[in-house]
């Protein structure tokens, strides 16, 4: 009795490390920003003050129906191989209902609006993993023929992860099928690589970026020795430790008044009180940073810049 109850335990524990070890990275199919530009589908942004040209990804979808059915046809592949995914139209659809609410938006003390890059906000939205931008040539009319390039981009830091470029044979068929074609050569090595990245993520955590300033109003600085038994500063690296996998991050700079956290590896999940996995991110390391803080009579406000970086201004909110 004794072994065949430690058969099912080893049996069941087995089922749970590989469906662990099984999780895929969330994937979003988006036209690159070349495709975008070649093709007339980009505006302008006013960040802060500097016009940057991002992708208008929603005037693409509406404006080029081949393009819906392409990333429709890369979604499929990558369904087929189990891979979890967030589509575009859907996302873009959800983003529209959040800007009514955000345009309204006001500082109660300068009365600016919210200032965030559209494409980060559609990052938020979409919380995929992984962006998969897709950059197609179709050459030729009657018999055509197709060259593509696919980038895998981390979403958190738009590092490019995984890349297959390549050329379908000529033919007669739709742009959706000749790239379904040329495509089918190349997907399974870049799958491969994406999980490899995504599986040294799940181990070693999320790469995300911190910054630590103080307001200049707030009469102390990271120096002050009032909060234990070493400076602020070195309260706030002991802190990084503790929330990081395996305590790894980069201390790229420091003085009295910043700290510069770069290469900081922080957990895909965690649990909650309730037992629940959820994801974990940069607003909630800015979270739990702020809790710290709080701990030791400090306030804080936490600004979140995309999905990978976190700005922690101490001394008020």
């Amino acid at each position: 009795m004794k072994k065949i109850t430690l058969a099912i335990f080893i049996a069941l524990f087995s089922v749970a490390t590989f469906a662990q070890k099984a999780k895929k990275p969330t994937i979003m199919v988006v036209p690159s920003d070349v495709w975008c530009g070649e093709n007339g589908f980009m505006q302008e942004f006013n960040n802060q003050g500097t016009i940057t040209r991002i992708p208008d990804y929603k005037r693409a979808l509406q404006s080029d129906p081949t393009l819906l059915q392409v990333i429709s046809q890369i979604n499929g592949m990558m369904a087929e191989r189990g891979f979890p995914l967030k589509n575009l139209e859907s996302a873009l659809k959800t983003l529209e209902k959040q800007a009514a609410d955000d345009n309204m938006r006001q500082s109660s003390k300068t009365g600016g609006g919210v200032s965030s890059s559209p494409t980060d906000e559609l990052k938020k939205v979409a919380k995929a993993d992984i962006w998969m931008q897709i950059t197609y040539i179709v050459n030729g009319r009657g018999m055509k023929s197709i060259q593509f390039t696919l980038q895998g981009l981390d979403a958190f830091t738009d590092k490019e992860i995984a890349t297959a470029t390549g050329n379908g044979e000529p033919s007669t068929a739709s742009t959706p099928e000749l790239m379904q074609e040329a495509v089918l050569a190349h997907i399974d090595n870049f799958n491969s690589t994406l999980m490899t990245y995504f599986d040294d993520m799940f181990v070693n955590g999320r790469e995300v970026v911190v910054r630590i300033k103080v307001w200049d109003d707030w009469g102390e600085d990271l120096e002050t020795e009032d909060y234990g038994d070493d400076e602020l500063g070195i309260l706030i690296e002991d802190w990084m430790s503790d929330l990081t996998v395996n305590g790894v991050f980069n201390l790229t700079d420091a003085t009295e008044n910043m700290m510069l956290f770069e290469q900081v590896r922080i957990p895909i999940f965690y649990v909650t009180s309730k037992g629940k996995e959820r994801a974990y991110d940069v607003r909630r390391l800015g979270k739990d940073l702020r809790n710290k803080l709080k701990e030791i009579g400090l306030e804080a406000k936490a600004e979140n810049e995309g999905l990978g970086t976190v700005t922690l201004w101490i001394g008020h909110k």
